[in-house]
């Protein structure tokens, strides 16, 4: 065995959530690995659909315009029941949203994130797996193991189990997986069709007997390139993993890849394998439901998976945490699993780096259970909700229902991280999204920005100071925030105005801002002169009147187990 080395966080599995919770980790300093079982990515689009919210997290870090210029957008999804269209649901959102929905495989999303990672200096170890690991009061011994047969001992202050549905940290944790797996057996195939549907829009079509069950079901959702799409569909009986126990998945070259289950783990979740799904086999699906003649070609992938609906009991123990589908598991309904998990991931790295270096307690940590586990119990009811009644039972307007599925409404209200809310109730409330808006204005730039513009490639939180006049009110509360956010880690001071003040020699030098449009004090609503202090996610951490300065930030950092 090699001799220890160590690491400030060792990350298992390097699929999107693991290589997010890197990228973070990397941003704010902190030295970290990543190592993953396989010898490399897998070629497949299985998670495919990216959310508004989550093309936020990834503006602030840069990374947006990179995704945005690779991926394709997703504009709406056309429902056929027994051979006739019975509604169109239009991805729409309010204009204030600056994202829409996209799509892009989940190799494509894996590889754009790998060359950020390795950007900042840090590379994914392929064909290292985790094979067992032990932690005490200061840190995680784990053991590693390499395909050519060696072992390593690392050393790390903690470890993150991003390392999927049948994951080893999770298992070793002994966490809770509370769940059970649905009956039906899926296809999935990656392939092209010559049907005349409208850009960007995906297919729901289905076959509905008399008693109202659905015994035979299309799903199509658009990709990168002419007339491609990721089909998934109820699987013959000749096709059932169950028939065969079968546990391995083949590429269409024949190929066997490791993408199967665990054995043994009693996880019914992902791709199964045994016989492979041909273009014939998609094809007689299509000729039943597709909404007119349509020919499939050019396979690149396929494969049969189950489909479970299970979470952890906590998302973590002592220094070991996990997340992603390690942590949560449920149908692919909306595409939320994918980005549940970038959340989590960028929710628990920025509290492990004001730890690690010191700017926080440990106590912080505790704030990801209590603020994710309730996200992903929401995630996995409501998935499986549509999954069996479909997202027509749900009983939300339109706006809200939309705004919930792009993850736009996802909060921490109440938890142990939000202070005590000021202004109107329905404003802005800390654990609430921190909303974008356009419109801002500069002396010296010809065009406006956005809030986001402001955020992007910040590492810390941003205290945001709204006034009438950005006059000496201002000045003054950014002066006493700057005697006191040092200690939560890099942070930076915006004043947002209604009008623009003259220049103050002498005073604090902070970026200002005039709200031209009005747009800033639509959405947040701010009660007189008032501070918002923006989270590293793009939550608000506290509210308060500008008079208040001190004390608001005093309370928010003691949330943070902060030294004041």
């Amino acid at each position: 065995m090699a001799h220890t080395r160590t690491t400030d966080v060792l990350i298992a599995g390097a699929g999107p959530v693991g290589l997010s919770a890197a990228a973070e980790l990397r941003r704010n300093g902190v030295r970290c690995r990543l190592v993953d079982r396989l010898p490399a990515r897998l070629p497949y689009a299985k998670a495919v659909g990216i959310q508004p919210r989550t093309l936020e997290i990834w503006d602030r870090m840069g990374l947006a315009r990179t995704v945005l210029e690779a991926a394709v957008p997703l504009r709406g999804q056309l429902i056929h029941v027994n051979g006739r269209e019975r509604a169109r649901i239009d991805l729409a959102l309010p204009s204030e949203v600056p994202y829409g929905f996209a799509a892009l495989p989940q190799y494509e999303t894996e590889r754009l994130l790998e060359e950020y990672l390795a950007g900042l200096g840090t590379a994914v170890e392929r064909g290292t797996e985790l094979l067992s690991f032990t932690q005490d009061e200061d840190g995680v011994t784990a053991r590693l193991g390499t395909a050519a047969g060696a072992t390593e001992e690392v050393r790390a202050r903690y470890l993150v189990g991003c390392d999927g549905a049948h994951s080893t940290v999770r298992k070793a944790l002994g966490l809770g997986f509370e769940g059970g797996a649905f009956a039906e057996e899926y296809m999935l195939a990656d392939v092209e069709a010559d049907w005349d549907l409208p850009s960007g829009y995906g297919l729901r079509s289905s076959h509905r007997t008399d008693d109202g069950s659905t015994d035979d079901l299309l799903v199509c959702i658009p990709l990168p390139g002419a007339g491609r799409y990721r089909m998934s569909m109820l699987v013959p009986p000749e096709l059932s993993t169950r028939a065969t126990g079968g546990a391995t998945e083949r590429a269409p070259d024949g190929g066997v890849t490791d993408g199967a289950p665990a054995p043994g783990d009693g996880v019914a979740h992902g791709l199964e394998g045994g016989r492979t799904p041909e273009l014939s086999d998609i094809q007689a699906v299509v000729d039943r439901l597709a909404p007119g003649p349509t020919t499939v070609s050019r396979l690149r992938w396929s494969s049969v998976f189950r489909i479970s609906h299970r979470i952890v009991d906590r998302y973590g123990d002592g220094r070991v945490f996990v997340a992603g589908d390690a942590a949560h598991i449920h149908p692919p309904t909306g595409a939320q699993g994918m980005n549940t998990g970038i959340q989590d991931a960028c929710n628990l790295a920025w509290k492990l780096a004001l730890v690690l270096r010191d700017r926080a307690g440990p106590g912080l940590l505790t704030s990801y259970d209590a603020e994710r586990r309730p996200v992903g119990e929401e995630v996995v009811g409501r998935t499986v909700r549509h999954a069996t009644q479909g997202i027509e039972s749900e009983p939300d307007d339109q706006r809200t229902l939309m705004l919930r599925e792009a993850q736009l409404l996802v909060g921490y209200r109440g938890g142990p991280l939000s202070g005590s809310p000021y202004g109107p109730a329905d404003a802005p409330q800390p654990g609430d999204r921190a909303p974008d808006c356009a419109g801002l204005t500069t002396p010296v730039a010809a065009y406006p920005l956005r809030l986001l513009d402001v955020l992007r490639d910040r590492t810390g939180h941003v205290l945001v100071l709204y006034t009438a006049d950005a006059a000496e009110p201002a000045a003054a509360a950014a002066a006493a925030a700057a005697t006191l956010l040092p200690g939560a880690g890099p942070t930076a001071l915006a004043v947002l105005a209604r009008e623009a003040a003259p220049t103050r020699p002498g005073v604090l030098s902070v970026p200002e801002y005039r709200d031209a449009a009005g747009e800033f004090a639509r959405l947040y609503r701010p009660d007189g002169p008032t501070g918002f202090v923006v989270r590293p996610d793009g939550q608000l951490g506290a509210r308060f009147p500008l008079a208040g300065t001190a004390a608001a930030l005093t309370g928010y950092l003691e949330a943070l187990s902060v030294p004041v």
